[in-house]
């Protein structure tokens, strides 16, 4: 599965265009299936490399927003050996109703 298609590339709103913005949409949803991991997509640019740097709300350990490339999300395995994986039941939701969302 490609995490990042490329109806995602066109629609996902580039670095720092929605940093003014109160309530920014998030965009794409990846998760770990073997593990509690959550990256929500908010704004990405393809990099000079051809990497793509994306700007996230991440739930983890810690929940905090940050910058991760899509190659490093690549890479990441659960402790089942599972890579991440690209929600395709997601629908494109303003932030805040994803900080009120309770993942037990």
């Amino acid at each position: 599965m490609h995490l990042l298609t490329e109806e995602i590339q066109k629609m996902l709103p580039e670095l720092y265009a929605t940093e003014n913005e109160d309530d920014p949409i998030v965009w794409v949803k990846f998760f770990t299936p073997d593990s509690c991991w959550t990256w929500y997509v908010l704004e990405g640019s393809e990099q000079e490399n051809g990497d793509w740097l994306l700007f996230a709300y991440v739930e983890g350990m810690f929940n905090e927003s940050g910058y991760v490339s899509l190659r490093e999300l690549e890479n990441v395995r659960g402790p089942l050996g599972l890579g991440v994986e690209r929600d395709i039941a997601f629908t494109p939701i303003p932030l805040s109703k994803v900080l009120t969302q309770n993942c037990d």
